[in-house]
């Protein structure tokens, strides 16, 4: 199982959107020049800058004549509802009305979190999704899973973005802690790439393939965007295990399409 997993792309409206659109564009570009293509691309949240309806509109005509598999996951700037009026009962969201869904491969398990809490710029799960996660995690044993969100689980030592993290990590590590065949936890929120021991296997979050957050370690350092290069992740799924790929978009030399 291949996994393109391209992270926040605040894709909005207005006199702002060029950048966001075209920083996602080309990810998408850059995941079908790869052979093998992948068989599958997952968001890992920040779909959009406000969570407006306009611009989960302006995110589905990006997405509407890329030809492989896409799946979204929320964020802390995504609004549940608007997401679901517009991508509920497609593909994009596993073709269910909700936020978290599992999508059954050949290979593998592909799970989806929902770790927006609406007000609150942290995320949190819940008691009822962690269930329904070990329910299917426990489901398919068989093979190896992948278990994505947007908030990642672990303090990574940038105190802005540690104080916005997810709340009910511990209980989540419980959980996936369980489930040995859990190969990767895949997350974003952070715009950096990170690469983390987590609850018996390995977390790792994505780059914006729109703008990068600094490397901003103290507490006293104010955090910012920097125009690092955009990039995303390429998950190999195989044999029980998984090793992960950084793909240059901005700053590559690599081939990219047009869709």
């Amino acid at each position: 199982m291949l996994i393109a997993q391209l992270s926040d792309p605040h894709v909005t409206t207005g006199p702002l959107a060029a950048e966001p659109a075209s920083g996602l564009h080309r990810a998408l570009g850059r995941v079908l020049a790869l052979r093998p293509r992948p068989d599958c691309v997952v968001i890992t949240g920040d779909l959009v800058g406000n969570g407006r309806p306009d611009e989960y509109l302006a995110l589905r005509e990006i997405l509407a004549r890329f030809p492989l598999p896409v799946h979204l996951a929320a964020g802390n700037h995504d609004d549940r509802e608007s997401l679901l009026d517009t991508f509920g009962g497609t593909p994009y969201l596993g073709g269910g009305f909700s936020a978290h869904y599992h999508v059954d491969q050949p290979d593998g398990t592909l799970v989806v979190l929902d770790s927006h809490a609406p007000g609150d710029d942290a995320g949190r799960l819940g008691d009822d999704q962690l269930g329904w996660l070990d329910g299917v995690l426990a489901g398919r044993t068989e093979v190896p899973a992948v278990v994505c969100l947007h908030h990642p689980p672990v303090v990574v030592g940038v105190p802005a973005m540690d104080a916005m993290g997810l709340t009910d990590a511990d209980a989540l590590a419980e959980v996936i802690g369980r489930h040995p065949h859990v190969a990767r936890v895949a997350a974003g929120h952070l715009h950096r790439p990170v690469t983390s021991a987590f609850a018996g296997t390995v977390l790792t979050t994505a780059p914006s393939t729109w703008m990068q957050v600094s490397l901003a370690m103290t507490g006293e350092e104010e955090i910012g965007w920097v125009a690092e290069p955009t990039a995303f992740l390429l998950h190999l799924v195989s044999g029980g295990g998984c090793v992960t790929h950084t793909v240059q978009v901005s700053h590559s030399a690599g081939r990219t399409c047009w869709f």
